[in-house]
C-alpha cells in the first residue's frame, strides 16, 4: 500500500492525474472540488470520495470508513 499526494494547480492537473493513479486505487480530494462544474461532475463520476475539511470530525469519520473498506476490499 501506499499514499500519492497530488498538488494540483489548475483543473486540468486533475487529468493528468488520472492517468498516472494505479489501478484499484482510491482517490480522496478535498469537497470543495466538486463545486468546480464539470470537473466536479468528472471527479463525482470517477468514484473519488470527498472529505470536508472545516468539518474535523466528519473528515476523520469519512477517511476512517474508507480505510476499513479499503482494507476489506484490498486496494490502495
Amino acid at each position: 500500500p501506499f499514499v500519492i499526494v497530488c498538488n494540483h494547480q489548475a483543473s486540468l492537473d486533475l487529468m493528468g492525474m488520472v492517468e498516472v493513479i494505479p489501478e484499484r486505487c482510491v482517490p480522496i480530494a478535498k469537497r470543495e472540488l466538486l463545486y468546480l462544474g464539470t470537473v466536479g461532475w468528472a471527479c463525482w463520476l470517477s468514484g473519488i470520495i470527498f472529505i470536508e475539511r472545516r468539518r474535523r470530525d466528519a473528515a476523520i469519520g469519512v477517511i476512517s470508513r474508507t480505510a476499513s473498506t479499503m482494507r476489506r476490499e484490498n486496494v490502495s
